[in-house]
Parts: structure tokens; sequence; C-alpha cells
């Protein structure tokens, strides 16, 4: 099977939206004051978009040092800490073939990164199962995703709508999570493994979009997320920029824009473009931004020479709306 050439984990694309085809302390002394100078730097967050309210009693638990003492806090967190580090590179490897295993296994097809912070009850969940569902039934392939909460398991209810087969690659807590678990609340144990590195994760999901066959479907669909997402966004946009994803056949890369929400992040990229870190076209080239379902499943069966008659996508009223405009930065 091929092995993602890149040292973190993200193994990349030509055209646009394709992946190519590869290969000091305070006074002077003393410690750093550290949870003092960062209880004033939380922004008002804009929470109530994304992120269901937590209660009081979580926030307390999730600081423990605030409700038992320092002393308890410690006995908590010595508790609670994660298993060792690796003792040797070997240990990496034998992971990452585990995920490479499972993936020929299951089957290659569409990957989906995405915050695990959204709650069911938010449009985003809807739209993305919706999506997972059709683009699951328009490929007929496998949904991979971090096997998490929030948008990742909302792929998976859409894929599973569709009959069709769910892949994931999980760690033992994701972002917004208190407690640790290596299992899944509802998927077979066969059909996802537990990372417990997660470059051996990230190897997994890239392998998932691998095309060296034709007859192969696959693509990459970025969700609204956090510093998670983000990571993973990035590093494959550097591995198709290098031509390191390591597949020979093109791969989508879509970029879903869900009410705006990465376009201040365009924006950014369009100001790297002028301060001449980023060529122009270059983020173009990378992948496709999609505002709404419709508009991303057109592509991906545009891509894929899908004729007009199959077609058939069960989308609500809202996902054919939304459709792309060109990209504009307004001065």
């Amino acid at each position: 099977m091929e092995a993602a050439t890149a040292s973190s984990g993200f193994g990349s694309g030509s055209g646009q939206g394709l992946a190519r085809s590869s290969p000091r302390p305070i006074g002077g002394r003393g410690r750093y004051p550290i949870c003092l100078s960062l209880r004033h730097l939380h922004p008002p967050w804009p929470v109530s978009r994304l992120v269901a309210p937590r209660t009081r009693s979580v926030v307390a638990a999730a600081n423990p040092q605030q409700q038992v003492g320092v002393e308890g806090g410690q006995a908590i967190c010595a508790a609670t800490k994660m298993e060792p580090e690796r003792g040797s590179p070997r240990e990496v490897m034998e992971e990452i073939a585990r995920c490479y295993e499972l993936v020929s296994r299951l089957g290659r097809g569409a990957v989906y990164l995405g915050s695990s912070r959204v709650p069911p009850t938010h449009p985003h969940y809807h739209q993305t199962a919706e999506l997972a569902r059709e683009i699951a039934k328009l490929l007929d392939c496998t949904t991979w995703t971090g096997a998490g909460p929030g948008l990742m398991d909302a792929a998976n209810q859409g894929a599973l709508e569709a009959d069709k087969p769910v892949g994931g690659f999980k760690i033992g807590k994701e972002a917004g999570e208190w407690t640790t678990s290596n299992f899944h609340p509802y998927l077979p144990s066969e059909s996802y493994h537990t990372c417990r590195f997660f470059s051996a994760r990230k190897h997994g999901l890239v392998d998932a979009v691998v095309r060296n066959d034709a007859t192969v479907k696959t693509a990459i669909i970025a969700l609204p997320g956090g510093f998670g997402t983000l990571d993973e966004v990035f590093e494959i946009m550097a591995l198709i920029q290098l031509e390191r994803i390591g597949s020979t056949l093109p791969v989508p890369f879509l970029l879903m824009n869900y009410d705006s929400y990465y376009s201040k992040l365009l924006e950014f990229l369009d100001d790297c473009k002028d301060w001449g870190t980023v060529a122009p076209g270059e983020v173009a080239s990378l992948w496709k931004v999609c505002n709404g379902n419709y508009d991303a499943l057109e592509y991906l069966a545009q891509f894929y020479n899908v004729p007009a008659g199959e077609r058939n996508y069960d989308i609500s009223p809202l996902s054919k709306e939304h459709r792309s405009l060109p990209y504009t930065i307004t001065r």
C-alpha cells in the first residue's frame, strides 16, 4: 500500500480543487506565571454559534486544581495521564500499518475533516449528514472520518443512512470532550481503529483518498472546524502543493464554506498573496470552495463524469439555494 511521505502524517494534486498526483520570567528570575497570565487572554468567543453550552460543573471538572486545590489537582492529573510516549519508531510504524490495513479492507472513499464540538441541533450538523449521505450514494464509496463526535458523527450518520460502509481513525479524546475512551459508541470495532499516535491517524486519513485506479472515487471534504481541522486542512494543502499525497490520479478537495464560515480565512490567504508568500491563483488550484451541498455534489459529479440522469440529489431546498459565487475581497 502506498505510504504517505510527509513526516507528520499527511502524505498530494493539479487543477482547481484537486490533489496533485505524487509523491524570559517576570522580574528576571523565578517561574513563568503561566496560569495567571493566561486568565486575561480569553476573548469573547461566540460560543453560541457552534458549541453546545457547558455547565459550571463540567467546567469545574475540567479544571480540577480550581475545585480540589493544587495538590488534589496534581493527583487527579497524575491519575488521568495519557498513555506513555512511544518507546521506539517501530511502534508508530506498526500503528500506521494497521491503519493501512483497515483502509485496504474497507475501501477508499470520501474523507471528512470537521469539528468535534458541533452539537446535533446545529444546522451545520444536519447539512453535513445530508452531504455525506448524498456523496456516499453518488460515489458509491466508503465514508471516512476521525470517528469522533460533532461533524465527524454527522458524516457517519449520513453514510449509514445511505447504507454505505463507514470507517474511522479514532483518538482517545477529542477537543471538547472531558473523558477518554478507546471505543466508539455505535460503530462496530472492525470498522475503526483507535490511534495512539496522531501521525498514524493522519496517515490513515490520507491513504483513504489515494487514487491509483480510475474506477476508485475519492474526495477530501473540509467542514467547519477548529485547531484540529485547520491542522489537517493546511497539511493537506501543503502536501498537494508539494505533490506528496501519494496518489497517481487527482483527488478533489472541497472546502465547505457553510454560512461563510471560512470567508475570513480565505481573505487571509488572499492577503498572503499580496505579501508574496502565496502565489497568485495558488490557493484556488488546491481546492474547490463550496457554499452549500448542491455546489459540492455538482462539482463531484462533474469531476467524475456522472451522467445528469444519475444526479438525483435528495437535499433540502436550503441546500439547493446555497451555491458558490466567485470569491472576491471587499477592501
